[in-house]
């Protein structure tokens, strides 16, 4: 399978009261074109750092990033992630606007958009706060996919939603990503629903990769301590 990205040693250190920690600590990977690709572990342990680096939101001390193509990002709050100021349609055509589409396209690009994460195309002129946590971040999808990315990085998406709307979400990211053949890092602290899109589960603790394979088995047979604490806060 040829690599949509491929991450070599990389290393972020921040400081806290002057301290330095090491966010992420020699991390090496690779997403294959058309995989889902899982990161899973706790709050702080380097997953969101992970996914700013390969965004270029921030920059690595060591190490080095390849991606073949464009990549897009869907965020854990998603009211958070568009302009109260301006509707979810100006939100989604902005990436297309900033590469060159004319207004009319871009309109009717997002509308097609809606319809694909499957929200009415009434919710092109609501305002974030219009719209509940679950069909914002239909929106934010939408906007993601617009520009037509290589690879799809979902960041904690579901987390801040209620169940239900958890497991339509997720639903949605498997069909999208079953239908374009789209590669897909899905960075979350649920291996169950690491367990339900992914086909390869990277275990991260403290900043380092402790453990890796298919989902099923990672969680049927884990190798490490910390690992079999998160496989025990889904059963």
């Amino acid at each position: 399978m040829q690599n949509i990205l491929e991450a070599k040693d990389l290393k972020k250190v921040f400081y806290k009261n002057r301290v330095p920690f090491e966010a992420v600590d020699g991390v090496s990977f690779h997403i294959g074109k058309g995989e889902c690709l899982g990161l899973a572990g706790e709050s702080g342990c380097g997953k969101s750092t992970i996914a700013k680096i390969i965004t270029r939101l921030i920059m690595p001390e060591e190490g080095s990033v390849r991606l073949d193509g464009k990549v897009q990002m869907v965020f854990q709050t998603p009211q958070d992630s568009f302009d109260p100021r301006r509707t979810l349609g100006d939100g989604i055509m902005e990436g297309m606007r900033n590469q060159g589409m004319g207004k009319k396209q871009a309109k009717e690009r997002a509308c097609e958009m809606l319809d694909l994460v499957e929200l009415d195309r009434r919710f092109f002129y609501r305002y974030p706060h219009e719209a509940s946590g679950g069909e914002c971040q239909r929106a934010a999808i939408a906007r993601a996919l617009a520009v037509e990315p290589q690879l799809l990085i979902c960041d904690e998406a579901t987390s801040a939603l209620d169940v239900t709307v958890q497991a339509q979400i997720a639903a949605l990211l498997k069909r999208l990503q079953e239908e374009n053949g789209m590669s897909l890092l899905l960075i979350s602290h649920d291996l169950a629903l690491v367990q339900y899109l992914c086909s390869r589960v990277l275990i991260m603790y403290q900043g380092k990769i402790i453990e890796e394979g298919i989902p099923d088995e990672v969680i049927q047979n884990p190798r490490e301590s910390y690992t079999r604490l998160l496989v025990e806060a889904i059963l």
